[in-house]
């Protein structure tokens, strides 16, 4: 290929690179405003998590009862930040790997967003700004397009919050989606496996 010719080609290539690294930061830097209000975040490996600022993120986690057999089966070899017991971001992470192995589906470069609210009022409202309808009796909610996980923490247990992740792990494991059947038997069995442990509610 003649010079002239190879450096048009190039220049052209390199531009068009940029226009789409333009449009793909443009679209990282939408924020979807879901009506969740002033919020306190921390960074896990598998999650960003948001949460109202009047909740205790210690008192969150212990919420989850995570336990020492669970992070074993999990095959988490680190100990735990705090003592004998868990920071919520290890809690979850931990809880995440759990139900990667409860679904054998292993997600290794995922990262997803998690939102507690103060209440059950809370994510009603959110639920309602997002879709226009009640949330009824439903303690939680996953949205694939927002790639994030809805909870009030007066049900934050392990249970909801494994129901949430399996949704996520399954909706993010699969190149053509399961059906919402599919997805809800593999959630719900997620759930049951947690709840045998912990004796927790469920989710739906």
């Amino acid at each position: 290929m003649p010079k002239p010719v190879f450096n048009k080609v190039l220049c052209f290539a390199v531009t068009a690179l940029f226009i789409c690294l333009g449009v793909s930061l443009a679209a990282a830097d939408d924020v979807v405003d879901d009506g969740f209000g002033p919020a306190s975040s921390i960074e896990s490996r598998y999650f960003t998590i948001y949460y109202s600022p009047q909740l205790d993120p210690l008192a969150l986690a212990q919420q989850l009862n995570v336990s020492a057999g669970e992070r074993i089966l999990a095959g988490e070899q680190k100990p735990p930040a705090l003592g004998n017991g868990y920071s919520l971001a290890e809690a979850l992470d931990t809880l995440f790997l759990r139900v990667c192995e409860i679904l054998d589906m292993q997600l290794y470069s995922y990262k997803g967003n998690i939102k507690i609210c103060a209440d059950q009022a809370q994510l009603a409202g959110i639920y309602r700004k997002i879709f226009d309808k009640d949330l009824g009796d439903a303690k939680s909610f996953y949205i694939y397009s927002f790639n994030t996980i809805y909870l009030a923490a007066s049900s934050f247990r392990q249970g909801i919050a494994g129901h949430e992740i399996g949704h996520a792990i399954i909706n993010h494991y699969f190149v053509v989606q399961p059906s919402i059947k599919v997805q809800e038997v593999l959630a719900g069995y997620v759930e049951y496996q947690l709840r045998k442990q912990t004796g927790g509610e469920l989710a739906r």
